[in-house]
Protein backbone atom coordinates (compact mmCIF):
# COMPACT_ATOMS: atom_id res chain seq x y z
CA UNK A 1 0.00 0.00 0.00
CA UNK A 2 1.41 3.20 -0.93
CA UNK A 3 0.75 5.31 2.50
CA UNK A 4 2.26 9.06 0.60
CA UNK A 5 -0.97 8.36 -1.67
CA UNK A 6 -3.67 11.00 -0.43
CA UNK A 7 -0.68 13.66 -0.17
CA UNK A 8 -2.09 16.55 -1.63
CA UNK A 9 1.38 18.46 -1.16
CA UNK A 10 3.64 18.86 -3.55
CA UNK A 11 5.70 19.93 -1.72
CA UNK A 12 5.64 16.97 0.75
CA UNK A 13 4.84 14.42 -1.97
CA UNK A 14 8.39 15.43 -3.46
CA UNK A 15 9.88 15.34 0.48
CA UNK A 16 8.59 12.00 1.33
CA UNK A 17 9.83 10.77 -2.50
CA UNK A 18 13.21 11.32 -1.79
CA UNK A 19 13.23 10.41 1.64
CA UNK A 20 11.53 7.26 0.55
CA UNK A 21 14.02 6.68 -1.95
CA UNK A 22 17.01 7.48 1.15
CA UNK A 23 16.00 4.84 3.54
CA UNK A 24 13.24 6.68 5.56
CA UNK A 25 10.15 4.68 6.47
CA UNK A 26 6.75 6.35 6.67
CA UNK A 27 4.08 4.79 8.61
CA UNK A 28 0.26 5.65 8.58
CA UNK A 29 -2.01 6.78 11.39
CA UNK A 30 -5.47 7.64 11.95
CA UNK A 31 -5.02 11.24 11.15
CA UNK A 32 -1.28 11.28 9.89
CA UNK A 33 1.67 10.01 8.64
CA UNK A 34 4.76 9.30 10.53
CA UNK A 35 8.55 9.82 8.87
CA UNK A 36 11.41 7.90 10.27
CA UNK A 37 14.98 8.72 8.75
CA UNK A 38 17.05 6.30 10.96
CA UNK A 39 20.33 7.07 8.84
CA UNK A 40 20.24 11.37 9.81
CA UNK A 41 18.21 10.81 13.44
CA UNK A 42 18.87 14.77 13.76
CA UNK A 43 17.33 15.62 10.55
CA UNK A 44 14.42 17.15 11.74
CA UNK A 45 12.41 17.35 8.56
CA UNK A 46 13.26 13.75 8.13
CA UNK A 47 11.85 12.82 11.55
CA UNK A 48 8.48 14.46 11.48
CA UNK A 49 4.64 14.03 11.40
CA UNK A 50 2.96 15.07 8.37
CA UNK A 51 -0.55 15.78 9.65
CA UNK A 52 -3.42 15.32 7.20
CA UNK A 53 -4.90 18.49 8.01
CA UNK A 54 -3.98 21.60 10.26
CA UNK A 55 -4.42 21.29 14.22
CA UNK A 56 -7.65 22.35 14.95
CA UNK A 57 -8.74 24.89 17.79
CA UNK A 58 -7.12 24.07 21.20
CA UNK A 59 -5.33 20.64 19.83
CA UNK A 60 -2.04 21.73 18.85
CA UNK A 61 -0.58 20.22 22.74
CA UNK A 62 -1.97 17.31 21.93
CA UNK A 63 -0.42 17.14 17.98
CA UNK A 64 2.79 17.46 20.45
CA UNK A 65 2.14 14.99 22.44
CA UNK A 66 1.32 12.71 19.16
CA UNK A 67 5.10 13.51 18.49
CA UNK A 68 6.52 12.68 21.14
CA UNK A 69 4.87 9.37 21.61
CA UNK A 70 6.42 8.58 18.02
CA UNK A 71 9.49 10.14 18.80
CA UNK A 72 10.27 9.98 22.90
CA UNK A 73 14.18 10.67 21.86
CA UNK A 74 13.75 13.46 20.30
CA UNK A 75 15.80 16.82 21.13
CA UNK A 76 12.76 18.84 18.44
CA UNK A 77 9.37 19.13 17.32
CA UNK A 78 8.53 18.79 13.51
CA UNK A 79 4.85 18.72 12.34
CA UNK A 80 4.40 19.43 8.63
CA UNK A 81 0.83 19.80 7.69
CA UNK A 82 -0.31 18.73 4.25
CA UNK A 83 -2.55 21.10 1.90
CA UNK A 84 -1.90 23.67 -0.89
CA UNK A 85 -3.07 26.60 0.32
CA UNK A 86 -1.31 27.92 3.48
CA UNK A 87 -3.41 27.45 6.22
CA UNK A 88 -1.54 26.32 9.23
CA UNK A 89 -4.26 26.06 12.57
CA UNK A 90 -4.98 28.82 14.94
CA UNK A 91 -2.44 31.17 15.36
CA UNK A 92 -3.20 32.02 19.17
CA UNK A 93 -3.43 27.80 19.98
CA UNK A 94 0.02 27.35 17.86
CA UNK A 95 2.14 29.87 19.85
CA UNK A 96 0.63 29.17 23.38
CA UNK A 97 2.09 25.61 22.44
CA UNK A 98 5.17 26.87 21.11
CA UNK A 99 5.34 26.57 17.89
CA UNK A 100 6.04 28.62 14.88
CA UNK A 101 4.78 28.22 11.88
CA UNK A 102 6.77 28.42 8.07
CA UNK A 103 5.40 29.29 5.28
CA UNK A 104 7.74 28.49 2.18
CA UNK A 105 6.95 28.87 -1.24
CA UNK A 106 6.51 26.24 -4.05
CA UNK A 107 7.09 26.69 -7.22
CA UNK A 108 6.70 24.21 -10.35
CA UNK A 109 8.19 24.95 -14.03
CA UNK A 110 8.12 22.47 -17.53
CA UNK A 111 11.14 24.26 -18.92
CA UNK A 112 13.42 27.66 -17.77
CA UNK A 113 14.21 30.46 -19.72
CA UNK A 114 18.63 31.14 -19.46
CA UNK A 115 19.48 33.21 -17.02
CA UNK A 116 19.89 36.87 -18.05
CA UNK A 117 23.13 37.04 -16.45
CA UNK A 118 24.86 33.75 -17.01
CA UNK A 119 28.00 32.52 -15.12
CA UNK A 120 30.36 31.85 -18.02
CA UNK A 121 34.11 31.48 -16.11
CA UNK A 122 32.79 28.71 -13.63
CA UNK A 123 32.88 25.03 -14.69
CA UNK A 124 29.65 23.71 -14.04
CA UNK A 125 29.76 19.65 -13.88
CA UNK A 126 28.02 16.80 -11.60
CA UNK A 127 30.37 16.08 -8.27
CA UNK A 128 32.71 13.23 -8.86
CA UNK A 129 35.24 12.99 -6.33
CA UNK A 130 35.59 12.60 -2.62
CA UNK A 131 36.76 16.31 -2.58
CA UNK A 132 34.15 17.71 -4.81
CA UNK A 133 31.55 16.18 -2.22
CA UNK A 134 33.61 17.24 0.93
CA UNK A 135 33.54 20.78 -0.68
CA UNK A 136 30.03 20.38 -0.96
CA UNK A 137 29.89 19.40 3.46
CA UNK A 138 31.83 22.79 3.64
CA UNK A 139 29.80 24.72 1.25
CA UNK A 140 26.81 23.54 3.26
CA UNK A 141 28.27 24.66 6.71
CA UNK A 142 29.33 28.15 5.24
CA UNK A 143 25.74 28.96 3.81
CA UNK A 144 23.71 27.72 7.16
CA UNK A 145 25.89 29.46 10.36
CA UNK A 146 24.73 29.78 13.81
CA UNK A 147 24.24 25.97 14.69
CA UNK A 148 26.60 24.18 16.77
CA UNK A 149 29.77 23.31 15.09
CA UNK A 150 29.96 19.81 15.60
CA UNK A 151 26.49 18.74 15.44
CA UNK A 152 25.70 20.69 11.87
CA UNK A 153 29.00 19.10 10.72
CA UNK A 154 27.82 15.48 11.46
CA UNK A 155 23.93 16.33 10.38
CA UNK A 156 25.44 17.66 6.99
CA UNK A 157 28.00 15.39 6.34
CA UNK A 158 25.16 12.34 6.89
CA UNK A 159 22.72 14.65 4.37
CA UNK A 160 25.52 15.10 1.87
CA UNK A 161 26.34 11.13 1.97
CA UNK A 162 22.72 10.64 1.09
CA UNK A 163 22.70 12.67 -2.03
CA UNK A 164 26.01 10.81 -2.73
CA UNK A 165 24.09 7.70 -2.26
CA UNK A 166 20.88 9.04 -4.77
CA UNK A 167 23.37 10.21 -7.43
CA UNK A 168 25.20 6.61 -7.14
CA UNK A 169 22.13 5.00 -7.61
CA UNK A 170 21.08 6.82 -10.89
CA UNK A 171 18.14 8.88 -9.12
CA UNK A 172 20.08 12.24 -9.67
CA UNK A 173 22.90 14.34 -9.39
CA UNK A 174 24.31 16.87 -7.35
CA UNK A 175 26.14 19.61 -9.41
CA UNK A 176 28.54 21.95 -8.47
CA UNK A 177 30.03 25.23 -9.78
CA UNK A 178 34.27 24.94 -9.88
CA UNK A 179 35.95 27.48 -10.85
CA UNK A 180 39.70 25.32 -11.25
CA UNK A 181 38.88 22.98 -8.26
CA UNK A 182 37.49 25.29 -5.37
CA UNK A 183 33.82 24.78 -5.27
CA UNK A 184 31.55 28.13 -5.40
CA UNK A 185 28.18 27.22 -5.86
CA UNK A 186 25.86 23.89 -5.61
CA UNK A 187 22.80 22.03 -5.34
CA UNK A 188 21.43 18.70 -5.98
CA UNK A 189 18.69 17.72 -8.56
CA UNK A 190 16.56 14.16 -8.04
CA UNK A 191 14.26 11.96 -8.90
CA UNK A 192 11.84 9.03 -8.60
CA UNK A 193 11.76 8.59 -12.60
CA UNK A 194 8.29 9.30 -12.58
CA UNK A 195 8.15 12.75 -14.03
CA UNK A 196 9.27 15.18 -10.93
CA UNK A 197 12.70 16.52 -10.24
CA UNK A 198 13.22 18.39 -6.99
CA UNK A 199 15.67 20.60 -6.11
CA UNK A 200 17.81 20.42 -2.82
CA UNK A 201 20.40 22.78 -1.21
CA UNK A 202 20.69 25.39 -3.53
CA UNK A 203 23.44 27.71 -2.48
CA UNK A 204 26.56 29.86 -3.43
CA UNK A 205 29.34 30.63 -0.94
CA UNK A 206 29.22 33.56 0.76
CA UNK A 207 32.24 35.19 -0.61
CA UNK A 208 31.01 34.65 -4.54
CA UNK A 209 27.17 35.68 -4.77
CA UNK A 210 26.16 37.79 -7.26
CA UNK A 211 28.06 36.84 -10.42
CA UNK A 212 25.21 34.31 -11.80
CA UNK A 213 26.34 31.49 -10.58
CA UNK A 214 23.60 30.13 -8.90
CA UNK A 215 21.03 30.54 -11.67
CA UNK A 216 23.21 29.14 -13.85
CA UNK A 217 23.30 26.08 -12.01
CA UNK A 218 19.82 25.82 -11.48
CA UNK A 219 19.01 25.89 -15.54
CA UNK A 220 21.82 23.36 -15.79
CA UNK A 221 20.42 21.58 -13.94
CA UNK A 222 17.13 21.74 -15.48
CA UNK A 223 18.52 21.18 -18.98
CA UNK A 224 20.37 18.01 -17.58
CA UNK A 225 17.54 16.62 -16.15
CA UNK A 226 14.77 16.85 -19.19
CA UNK A 227 17.67 15.38 -21.36
CA UNK A 228 18.42 12.69 -19.26
CA UNK A 229 15.87 11.95 -16.65
CA UNK A 230 12.14 12.16 -18.61
CA UNK A 231 11.39 15.11 -16.20
CA UNK A 232 8.26 16.67 -16.71
CA UNK A 233 8.01 19.06 -14.05
CA UNK A 234 10.69 20.99 -12.01
CA UNK A 235 9.84 21.81 -8.40
CA UNK A 236 11.50 24.04 -5.81
CA UNK A 237 10.74 25.61 -2.40
CA UNK A 238 11.66 28.76 -1.34
CA UNK A 239 11.48 30.96 1.56
CA UNK A 240 9.17 33.98 -0.23
CA UNK A 241 11.13 36.85 1.62
CA UNK A 242 14.65 35.87 0.81
CA UNK A 243 16.12 37.17 -2.32
CA UNK A 244 16.44 33.85 -4.31
CA UNK A 245 12.65 33.24 -4.86
CA UNK A 246 13.11 36.47 -7.58
CA UNK A 247 16.04 34.36 -9.38
CA UNK A 248 13.78 31.54 -9.59
CA UNK A 249 10.52 33.62 -10.63
CA UNK A 250 13.14 35.09 -13.57
CA UNK A 251 14.24 31.49 -14.65
CA UNK A 252 10.33 30.61 -15.24
CA UNK A 253 9.48 29.31 -12.07
CA UNK A 254 5.54 29.83 -11.13
CA UNK A 255 4.43 29.98 -7.60
CA UNK A 256 2.50 26.86 -7.22
CA UNK A 257 1.06 26.24 -3.46
CA UNK A 258 2.45 27.04 0.37
CA UNK A 259 4.26 24.42 2.19
CA UNK A 260 3.16 25.00 5.74
CA UNK A 261 6.04 23.65 8.58
CA UNK A 262 4.74 23.78 12.65
CA UNK A 263 7.95 23.46 14.37
CA UNK A 264 9.77 23.99 18.04
CA UNK A 265 13.71 23.90 17.61
CA UNK A 266 15.85 23.34 20.42
CA UNK A 267 19.00 25.60 20.60
CA UNK A 268 22.22 24.11 19.25
CA UNK A 269 20.33 21.51 16.98
CA UNK A 270 20.20 21.24 13.48
CA UNK A 271 16.88 21.33 11.53
CA UNK A 272 18.62 20.90 7.83
CA UNK A 273 16.54 22.52 4.90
Amino acid sequence: MNVTATVTSLAYRTDLMLLTLQGSHIEKRDDYLVVRSPANPTFHWGNFLLLATPPAPGTAAARIDAFRREFPDAAHVALGVDGTTGAAGDPTDLAAAGLSVERSTVLTATTLDAPARPNTTATVRVAESDDDWAQAVALSEATNPGFDPADHHAFTTRRIAGFRDLQARGHGAWFGAFEGNQLRAGLGLFTDGQGLARYQTVATHPAHRNQGLASTLVHTAARHAQAHWSTETLVIVADPTYLAINLYRALGFTDSETQIQLDRLSFGTSSGA
